[in-house]
């Protein structure tokens, strides 16, 4: 079961495109897992603040064990808020 995780992420003023850089190692990790079908970190085009996610996995235990393993950059301290949901596909 493919499991894929979508959303938009609300960053801080004027920090957006160091989140999206900051963002490369785990893109580059992720993309190079076999596990992972997909994998982007997107800044919005008409929100200055905002950046779109999208992940597809081969499964939930592929996806689990990435997020375990992951680079540790303290990313997420540049986040004000989030709207990401995860959708299993049959």
């Amino acid at each position: 079961m493919a499991i894929i995780v979508a959303g938009k992420l609300i960053i801080k003023s004027g920090s957006r495109d160091e989140f999206v850089d900051k963002s490369c190692e785990a893109i580059l990790l992720a993309r190079k897992n076999e596990s992972c079908m997909d994998f982007s970190v997107s800044p919005d085009p008409i929100d200055l603040n905002r950046v779109n996610i999208f992940e597809k996995w081969k499964s939930r235990s592929a996806l689990d064990t990435f997020r375990k393993s992951g680079p540790e950059n303290n990313l997420f301290s540049l986040v004000e808020s989030f709207d990401v949901s995860e959708y299993e596909l049959l």
